[in-house]
């Protein structure tokens, strides 16, 4: 334990010692303070139409699956019973 907080205080040390413009460097991206007022209906639009797809395709895949499962249900309701 006592062997941790002597790295955390020498790491401490080296932070200090960098000049301060080497030790907190500017984003590329700017922060602003959300603006509620003003939605952004692209994305709002993109985010539901991406909902509205994915469970469009959702429900056409299970519409499909259950067709399948009553075809290959039939399938074995007709087996051949004379051979067995």
């Amino acid at each position: 334990m006592a062997a941790g907080l002597r790295a955390v205080r020498r790491w401490g040390l080296v932070v200090a010692a960098a000049p301060p413009g080497l030790a907190f460097t500017r984003s590329a991206s700017v922060v602003r303070k959300a603006s509620n007022g003003q939605p952004n209906w692209p994305g709002v639009g993109l985010a539901f139409g991406t909902s509205a797809a994915l469970w469009a395709f959702l429900i056409k895949q299970h519409n499909e699956d259950v067709i399948e499962y009553e075809r290959r249900k039939q399938a074995r309701g007709r087996k051949c019973t004379r051979c067995s």
